[in-house]
């Protein structure tokens, strides 16, 4: 066969390569771990009893609010980062915006409360059952979001792209977590919510390598 054959044969009947699957697949595959978060949420842990008060309802205003920020971005900086060679066009620091705002306006808390406050708005009650809680409920959202990345995309970067892939799986988790959680505080929710939130992260970037391999 001729090169010029060979050219024209496989140049026949190309179809044209979809770009916005990647994004689709990502997408979906967040709101399914997402959905997975909340029934876990529900079923294991409950719903915080007094969601009626206007004060409670604000306050989970605020952790949804600093959670979705969290799964907006990482889903955005990971959907980047599933394409061979993404972590090139990708700025990982735009994932830091949630974790700073959140530390800003904790920071401000505890400025304007007494010191002999500061123990109890940091610690809170409900501390360990948030450092277990949030991880443990990841799980299953990391896992969806893993299988999607080896199914639809082909990072090149797989320690970072498993760490964005931690990230949004601990932002889903704390968001379903959130509705169960009755600790308010700014400081609370910045040390507990964030940090838990940057152990998924890690944990996501250590096995990134060995779950993501092509």
């Amino acid at each position: 066969m001729k090169t010029d054959d060979l050219i024209n044969m496989l140049s026949t009947n190309v179809e044209p390569v979809d770009r916005g699957q990647l994004r689709r697949s990502l997408g979906l595959a967040v709101a399914l771990g997402a959905g997975g978060a909340l029934v876990t949420a529900l079923l294991t842990l409950g719903v915080r009893p007094d969601l009626h008060e206007p004060g409670a309802l604000a306050f989970l205003g605020l952790k949804l609010a600093f959670t979705a920020g969290i799964v907006l971005m990482a889903s955005l900086l990971l959907t980047r980062l599933a394409r061979p060679g993404g972590e090139r066009r990708t700025r990982p620091i735009l994932a830091l915006l949630p974790f700073a705002a959140i530390v800003l306006l904790a920071g401000l808390s505890l400025a304007n409360a007494p010191s002999t406050h500061w123990e109890a708005m940091i610690v809170g009650d409900m501390w360990l059952e948030c450092l277990v809680s949030i991880p443990t409920i990841a799980i299953v959202p990391f896992a969806v979001i893993v299988w999607a990345v080896r199914r639809f995309a082909a990072p090149t970067d797989l320690a970072r792209t498993g760490a964005f892939a931690g990230l949004a799986a601990g932002g889903v988790s704390a968001m379903g977590y959130a509705l169960h959680c009755m600790d308010d505080s700014l400081p609370f929710i910045a040390l507990w919510y964030g940090g838990t939130i940057v152990l998924c992260t890690v944990a996501g970037a250590l096995l990134g390598p060995r779950l993501l391999r092509w």
